[in-house]
């Protein structure tokens, strides 16, 4: 699948706004901190995707109620989504000028991951979390998503990438109480 970026200005992908906020000082201390100990800005992005991945659970893995959608706050309440995991992944690699963009794909309802551009090219990242039947992985050599779309039931993978979260799925963030709320008003599609 060829990605499209939402705007030829690449300098887009590395803007901070209220919700990718890597300008808060949460984003920048972690971002300080996972920097620290690599060599480069490619092991910086690894470093980072696994921080995600593998340190902010998803709160419907983990039966976590609240709801996140702010890098910082997925950061400082230590849960989200894969939209609100997205959203914190990006502030991080953002906070340290890797271009990030949000891309999505659609299952029964939309799923959020990113695209990291190294080398000239856009690679999708999914920071979702790992759990039994999902094994995804940071990878510029091919793809290692937590799911692989199905376009047999309909699925599809979305080839956009968006320099800011798209409204459909902000809009439901922000407006959802609790998980099992915002879990009755996912978007199904964009």
């Amino acid at each position: 699948m060829q990605l499209i970026q939402e705007t030829a200005d690449l300098s887009a992908y590395l803007t901070a706004d209220e919700v990718i906020d890597h300008h808060h000082p949460l984003v920048r201390e972690t971002s300080a901190g996972l920097a620290a100990g690599v060599a480069d800005s490619y092991e910086y992005a690894r470093a980072a995707f696994e921080f995600v991945r593998d340190s902010i659970p998803h709160s419907q893995d983990s039966g976590d109620l609240r709801v996140t959608w702010r890098a910082s706050d997925v950061l400082e309440q230590g849960t989200g989504i894969c939209y609100a995991k997205a959203h914190a992944l990006a502030a991080l690699l953002r906070a340290e000028d890797i271009p990030t963009a949000l891309c999505y794909q659609k299952f029964e309802v939309l799923h959020g991951l990113v695209a990291v551009r190294f080398n000239g090219a856009w690679h999708r990242q999914d920071p979702r979390g790992n759990k039994p039947g999902v094994d995804a992985q940071f990878s510029l050599d091919g793809e290692r998503l937590a799911f692989v779309t199905d376009p047999g039931f309909n699925e599809l993978d979305y080839p956009v990438l968006y320099a800011a979260p798209h409204p459909v799925v902000l809009d439901v963030l922000k407006a959802a109480p609790d998980r099992p709320h915002l879990w009755r008003t996912l978007p199904t599609a964009l």
